[in-house]
């Protein structure tokens, strides 16, 4: 529990690593020589990067192209917390409503089985532990479109055509994923942290050199209620968003309006890349955030974490509160209301069907 957050109102970066990757201020260098160890690891692992983009920029490596399936990626340069899932999401909500046949690729990170998996939120769902996080919410946020997880995402694009007849798979997560040849980038960008301390990972939250921007044929833009500018300029065209509550779902799974918990106690619980987003739209709620639990990215719950935070939420007269993609991994006893949240498309609707395919 992160008793920190108990005693004072939240964060706008609650977590070290947030901390670490988005700096508030420039670092000193004192902390500059404390963290040069991290440096030097983040070095080797940019020089590895910078090798295998090398190697496809020169076509020595190639990716597999998939005849008569088109492949929308829809990736980001920074780990986590960019606000990908929604952009799937939506991006699936608009294919379907054209009629198109749509699937959606993933990798399920976190899942302990290593067997594909295919499924749709219309059918019983697999449990998490074989499918992850995400994959359980895309399908249960849109029942419509096939859900396809495993490693080998261009085995499942092969799947996607021939065996599900599929028009259009939306490769979630595959920016870097080059061994499957692609119709569009579509880069997500939070315009909130931008593109953080700069580095690449682990010392900041770069998984590629900002050169590789170059390679995106859409950006989609996040914005920030508070404009901040991304560290570099993006060069190419780009769709403006914003993302909204929409809906709170209560333990029963019946939907309240945004506005149902205003001035509500709550205990936050997250386990995120990025919580502070989390925590962000949590305030803009109108709730009362009188603590926090919040544990790394794709963080399994143990009884023991989820017995504390009801204990805490009681001894606080407050409601658990989560975000839908950490309420799938929670047991179906443990109570807690999840804020669920919308895509606007503030600027770029026909750039945005046009990388579809829908005009």
């Amino acid at each position: 529990m992160n008793s920190e957050l108990a005693r004072e109102e939240p964060r706008e970066a609650p977590t070290a690593v947030e901390r670490l990757f988005y700096p508030s201020e420039p670092e000193s260098w004192d902390r500059r020589m404390l963290l040069a160890p991290v440096t030097a690891l983040s070095w080797g692992y940019g020089l590895g990067v910078r090798l295998r983009g090398a190697l496809y920029d020169a076509r020595v490596l190639s990716g597999e192209r998939v005849e008569g399936l088109r492949v929308i990626s829809v990736g980001n340069l920074n780990v986590g917390g960019t606000g990908k899932t929604p952009a799937v999401l939506h991006l699936a909500g608009m294919l379907i409503r054209e009629g198109r046949k749509v699937g959606i690729l993933t990798r399920g990170y976190g899942r302990r089985s290593k067997e594909p998996l295919i499924f749709t939120g219309a059918a019983p769902l697999p449990p998490v532990e074989e499918a992850g996080d995400e994959p359980l919410l895309l399908a249960r946020r849109c029942p419509e479109a096939r859900v396809l997880v495993g490693a080998d995402r261009r085995a499942l694009a092969r799947r996607a055509r021939d065996e599900l007849g599929l028009e259009v798979v939306l490769l979630d997560d595959g920016f870097q994923h080059r061994r499957l040849a692609r119709d569009e980038d579509l880069v997500v960008v939070d315009e909130a942290a931008g593109f953080g301390n700069g580095r690449m990972l682990p010392r900041g939250p770069l998984r590629e050199p900002l050169a590789a921007l170059h390679r995106a044929t859409l950006f989609w833009v996040r914005t920030a209620t508070s404009a901040v500018s991304p560290l570099t300029p993006l060069p190419g065209p780009q769709v403006r968003t914003r993302y909204v509550p929409t809906a709170w779902v209560d333990p029963t799974g019946a939907q309240h309006p945004p506005e149902a918990l205003s001035e509500v106690s709550v205990v936050a619980l997250a386990g995120l890349a990025r919580p502070g987003n989390f925590l962000r739209t949590l305030r803009q709620l109108g709730v009362r955030i009188l603590d926090a639990a919040l544990f790394p990215d794709h963080h399994r719950f143990t009884a023991s974490e989820l017995r504390e935070v009801e204990a805490r939420a009681v001894r606080l007269g407050a409601r658990v509160v989560t975000t839908e993609k950490d309420a799938v991994r929670l047991p179906r006893e443990f109570e807690a209301w999840t804020v669920r949240l919308g895509v606007e498309v503030l600027e770029g609707e026909e750039l945005l069907r046009k990388a579809l395919g829908l005009t």
